[in-house]
């Protein structure tokens, strides 16, 4: 039997239906403000036609389909996240050995070169990590 607008919704009926007003916040086809409202008005409603009404400027969804969510970030020129962090490390590496260089060369050019104590340690932890770090990831791989 084919449910008409006047016949009376059961929980189970409404728990779809909320289902599907949570799936459609979360794709941002409703504000949270919408959404709320809805729910509310869901809860309360009795028949089909009141729950088809809270629905109907929305597109029909599968609720079988896993829900909406973030997507991995996009890999640059093919790169691992373990690359492009390891990129990211060095470029702030070479950041701040640049910033201390050139304040240590606009104070105390030709004295004491103290920015060897930021670039060196640092450096030596991003070597190692680079050699050793990006290496290891590809022990388990079969080729």
């Amino acid at each position: 039997m084919a449910a008409t607008p006047d016949m009376r919704a059961s929980d189970g009926d409404r728990d779809r239906v909320a289902a599907a007003l949570r799936e459609h916040c979360a794709q941002g086809r409703l504000t949270m403000d919408e959404f709320n409202e809805r729910l509310e008005q869901v809860y309360q409603g009795r028949t089909f036609g009141d729950l088809q009404k809270l629905t109907a400027d929305l597109p029909d969804i599968d609720l079988h389909q896993p829900a909406a969510t973030a997507q991995p970030p996009a890999k640059l020129d093919g790169q691992s996240n373990a690359e492009q962090g390891i990129k990211a490390a060095w470029g702030s590496w070479a950041a701040a050995t640049a910033v201390c260089s050139v304040i240590w060369a606009m104070t105390d050019f030709g004295g004491y070169f103290w920015p060897m104590w930021v670039a060196g340690p640092w450096g030596a932890i991003l070597l190692v990590s680079t050699f050793f770090g990006l290496g290891s990831k590809n022990h388990g791989q079969k080729g």
